[in-house]
């Protein structure tokens, strides 16, 4: 249609506009003169875009009278690391270059001396978490871990509780052993593929009715055929010698266009249908984000958070003569059981809060019909088929594997000696065989050698062996920047201990004393919860680990009995996409909403919570006892008991025990 004649525009049809040009509008005889003053922003709005500049410019020039005020080594370390938590909280600086500043800012302060710095950027721990990726990093590029999914869900079925059920088993243990945030980018393209088929089932296609009168619907009622009816359409004779009664027993040909409540019905159905699709979108997606968290708190490498509880451990246990007791089999003991168990709730409360489930009732009022289950199925087995046989490379993966798997857990049993402690006490630890059983990978050739094998004649080509992982596999795959972050956690404890500003907070969060050891310990591990949904778990796991560790020195406890649950708690962010990569990664496909996290989530923080405190307080003390200061710990000038009259959980567990 023409434009109206009063106006210079031209506007073009809608079907050949661009869908990202503002629609054309109308000049209006009120608007603005100037047409640029109009398009301003407003000076809040500019603001919010140089925020960033506006942090790191402000911040060091507001907290600055804190230094200048006391001229204290405390206060010193207190202003660095003020400064760092708002840079990290904010990510006004990338999280890696933040960790960079006490390398240069602790020297000039003249709280450590460069060469201490940069010492506690590569330490053991370190290197422990280098040898794993480097073993994580070979199974990605191998497809080993996608190998292992895909098996697992030709097991588990297409009914959906049991296919959240083995898409969860799958990513949480996937989770142990190589990063959360390459498990969820490996598993949602799966899940996607796979809820693609069900929808097409449930909604598309039609299967044929048991009584065979019709086809019939995916939620089990019997859909009418419809055909068009009009001047030069002929209605098939057959068709006009069935008859339908159900209107008010009126006589109307089958192939009639249905009258309005029909239309509506139909409707309501397709509504119906579309709502469960996309609860179980809802459900499937964050379910994965969700087991690939909780997955990372079972095994020591899962996670940064484990890292720096390990790292922080061993300086604070070696200031004071004594030997940490974390090591990767004791880890075991007491993240295995604790992860399984908030899966397990996990699994039950998408359950009820996405597929309306009542206890454990099949999904969608009777389970998946047969024909999504063929087609699922069909899914499955068709990309299993495409990753081919097990390769020369993946099996000797799959063997270095399970070595250092084996190595691992023998090398300390904690009461019982290990390998380690009979071939050569004090000089290994678990990150020796992480480096040896990753020095094997780069040298194994990743196929069978065919160098024996006779060759064409006049092929003087030379034998090209491939080893299973290149340097340039771990150049691109390796988070280089986690490095950093463990290292400046390190530096801080470090620099937190020498100053005195450590036993300071211990001293003043003493005033907490008369509180119940146990409830102290449940409300951190709610504020650390709480607190990592919008920062990264990393950097709260570094800020909060030697305040820890002070507290319980002058509660006369283990240091572990807060250490250990404050730092599982900051992987259970479970509320914002910005929380973890993962919740990211499931955000970015546009089926869930930040409101579904936020309600999912919500209750899961509230849950997961409790649990650490039951593994504290019974497998946790009786294999770590918390309750025990260790020996060469100093202890508190009032002494005080963890076990006392006035702590109902242990009484409880003294009396059953």
């Amino acid at each position: 249609m023409d434009p109206p004649s009063t106006t210079t525009y031209t506007l073009p049809p809608a079907d050949q506009q661009d869908p990202l040009e503002p629609e054309f509008e109308q000049p209006s005889s009120r608007g603005c003169v100037d047409q640029q003053l109009c398009e301003r922003p407003s000076i809040w709005r500019q603001l919010w875009g140089i925020r960033n500049v506006l942090v790191v410019l402000l911040t060091p020039i507001i907290l600055l009278p804190l230094p200048l005020a006391a001229d204290d080594p405390k206060t010193q370390c207190a202003y660095v690391i003020l400064v760092m938590a708002v840079f990290w909280i904010t990510e006004a600086v990338p999280i890696a270059a933040t960790s960079l500043i006490p390398i240069f800012l602790f020297p000039m302060m003249g709280l450590l001396t460069a060469r201490t710095v940069s010492a506690t950027y590569l330490n053991d721990t370190s290197v422990l978490f280098l040898g794993g990726l480097i073993v994580a990093v070979a199974i990605e590029t191998w497809d080993l871990h996608k190998r292992i999914a895909i098996g697992v869900l030709m097991l588990v079925g297409a009914e959906p509780k049991w296919l959240m059920a083995g898409l969860m088993a799958v990513t949480w243990f996937l989770s142990m052993w190589i990063s959360n945030t390459a498990t969820t980018a490996m598993m949602i393209p799966i899940v996607q593929a796979v809820l693609q088929q069900l929808k097409t089932s449930g909604h598309g296609d039609q299967e044929q009715s048991p009584t065979g009168e019709g086809p019939c619907m995916a939620n089990g009622g019997v859909q009418l055929e419809m055909t068009p009816i009009g001047d030069d359409v002929k209605k098939p004779v057959e068709d006009q010698t069935k008859v339908d009664v159900s209107n008010d027993n009126k006589v109307q040909p089958l192939g009639a266009t249905p009258d309005e409540h029909t239309r509506s019905a139909q409707a309501k159905a397709t509504q119906i249908e579309e709502a469960k699709h996309l609860r179980m979108c809802k459900a499937m997606s964050l379910s994965i984000c969700y087991a690939a968290n909780v997955g990372g708190i079972a095994s020591l490498t899962g996670t940064g958070p484990n890292l720096v509880l390990k790292g922080q451990s061993d300086i604070i246990f070696a200031d004071n003569n004594a030997t940490s007791p974390i090591t990767f089999s004791t880890w075991l003991v007491y993240g295995v059981p604790l992860s399984l168990i908030v899966l397990v709730l996990l699994w039950i409360w998408m359950q009820i809060y996405f597929l309306r489930c009542r206890g454990f009732c099949d999904c969608f009022n009777g389970g998946t019909n047969g024909d999504a289950s063929k087609r699922v199925k069909t899914v499955i087995r068709e990309e299993f088929r495409k990753l081919g046989p097990v390769s020369f490379a993946q099996w000797c993966i799959m063997i270095f594997f399970g070595i250092l798997v084996v190595l691992w857990i023998t090398r300390d049993f904690g009461e019982v000696a290990g390998w380690g402690e009979i071939f050569r006490p004090n000089f290994v630890s678990d990150s020796t065989p992480a480096i040896f059983v990753s020095f094997l990978l780069f040298v194994c050739p990743a196929n069978v050698p065919n160098v024996f094998c006779l060759r064409k004649p006049g092929d003087l080509t030379k034998p090209k062996i491939r080893p299973i992982l290149r340097w340039q596999d771990v150049h691109e795959k390796m988070p280089w920047s986690l490095y950093l972050i463990l290292g400046a956690g390190y530096s801080l404890a470090r620099a937190s201990q020498d100053s005195g500003l450590s036993e300071w907070l211990g001293g003043k969060l003493g005033v907490f004393s008369h509180l119940d050891p146990y409830l102290m310990l449940l409300i951190l591990c709610y504020i650390v919860a709480f607190a990592t949904e919008v920062t990264s778990n990393t950097a709260i796991a570094t800020l909060m680990m030697p305040i820890m560790a002070q507290l319980a020195v002058n509660l006369n406890v283990n240091p572990l009995f807060f250490m250990f649950p404050t730092a599982l708690a900051t992987s259970f962010a479970f509320m914002l996409p910005v929380a973890t990569p993962p919740n990211a990664i499931v955000f970015s496909y546009g089926q869930v909403r930040v409101i579904d996290m936020v309600t999912c989530g919500f209750l899961m923080n509230i849950i997961s919570v409790p649990v650490i405190i039951l593994a504290t307080a019974t497998w946790g003390n009786a294999f770590f006892n918390f309750d025990t200061l260790p020996p060469g710990f100093i202890r508190a000038t009032t002494p005080l008991s963890l076990f006392n009259t006035s702590s109902p959980l242990p009484l409880l567990l003294n009396a059953t025990g």
